[in-house]
């Protein structure tokens, strides 16, 4: 007998599974990571691993409530962004709520809200939260400061809290962020994983109301963030303006890609950010079965909804070419 439970949700992870089953050296496209990292200078054997950590995190929640320009009781910390998903929903959406979700999107949003109870609605009126991706993953999107400041006034005048995920728009534009807007109503979630390629170090962080903080910190297990995450956080963010050459050299691969995509007559969104959703004459799933073939990892959009897509991360120069070569010997 098949259980009620929900299935866990697939986010296009598994590539240390790849490489071990396959036993060969993927390039791995799928994971939208910063090729150009700044250099923060983080030695991990400084790191204090012996002793817990500090459970209230106030040195780390210091210094970003000192860059962003918030408060230390507006800011929140979690075992990435999807914890930070998790504990919100937890917080604000028990049975008998609803949520809206803007998609196509990021497919923890709805899962999160519905293992908390919470039931999905059609229609904005009707729901408690609003969750909004900006940028948009996986096409791209971006809304500017303005357009989301309106989408935040319409969430407020229905009553409902909107949840604003821009964990990608330190690889976009900064200067659309809504981090500054400091409003009962609204939680912005952000990650150090993709600015500065650390999907394995787990680390998130939100800003909201002190007293939405303080619930979902109350939500969050005991010493969630770890030690060696949180010594990378604070250097990370001594050096988050190095973030500026990021997206410069990441504007410069888009073109050289959106170039190459073009003279193969394949159709595409410009990205705002370091990925790019291409549109193929043939299934994803298809199309990335042949490129793994070549040792090319890409995403299947199968899962937000997009059968006929795949998303490709922007990287080196190198890869790209890598890339290109192998979508043209798939498409012959």
């Amino acid at each position: 007998m098949k259980s009620a439970y929900p299935e866990k949700e697939f986010h296009g992870d598994g590539i240390r599974c790849l490489r071990s089953e396959l036993g060969a050296e993927i390039i791995d496209f799928s994971a939208n990571l910063n090729p150009f990292v700044p250099e923060t200078g983080w030695n991990p054997c400084e790191t204090d691993y012996f002793s817990y950590p500090d459970d209230s995190y106030g040195k780390l929640r210091e210094v970003i409530a000192g860059r962003f320009g918030r408060d230390v009781d507006e800011v929140c910390l979690g075992n990435g962004s999807v914890e930070l998903i998790r504990s919100f929903c937890h917080v604000m959406l028990g049975n008998g709520k609803k949520f809206h979700v803007f998609g196509p999107t990021f497919s923890e949003y709805a899962f999160s809200a519905q293992i908390a109870g919470a039931q999905p609605s059609i229609s904005k009126k009707d729901a408690d939260v609003w969750f909004f991706c900006n940028p948009n993953n996986p096409d791209g999107k971006l809304l500017m400061r303005e357009e989301v400041m309106a989408i935040l006034q319409n969430c407020t005048d229905a009553g409902a809290t909107l949840f604003l995920d821009e964990a990608f728009i330190d690889l976009s534009d900064p200067d659309q962020s809504l981090v500054g807007e400091i409003k009962e109503g609204l939680f912005i979630s952000r990650s150090l994983t993709k600015s500065f390629s650390v999907a394995g170090m787990r680390f998130g962080y939100g800003f909201a109301d002190p007293g939405l903080v303080e619930k979902i910190e109350v939500m969050r297990p005991p010493w969630s963030i770890n030690s060696f995450a949180e010594s990378f956080a604070l250097a990370a963010f001594e050096h988050y303006d190095l973030l500026e050459e990021s997206r410069d050299r990441l504007r410069k691969e888009k073109e050289w890609l959106y170039s190459s995509l073009e003279m193969m007559n394949l159709g595409f969104e410009r990205s705002a950010t370091n990925f790019i959703m291409i549109r193929m004459p043939v299934p994803a799933k298809e199309i990335c079965t042949r490129l793994l073939k070549q040792s090319v990892f890409v995403r299947d959009c199968s899962s937000f909804g997009l059968p006929d897509c795949i998303r490709i991360a922007v990287r080196t120069r190198a890869e790209n070419k890598i890339l290109v070569e192998a979508i043209e010997q798939c498409l012959r």
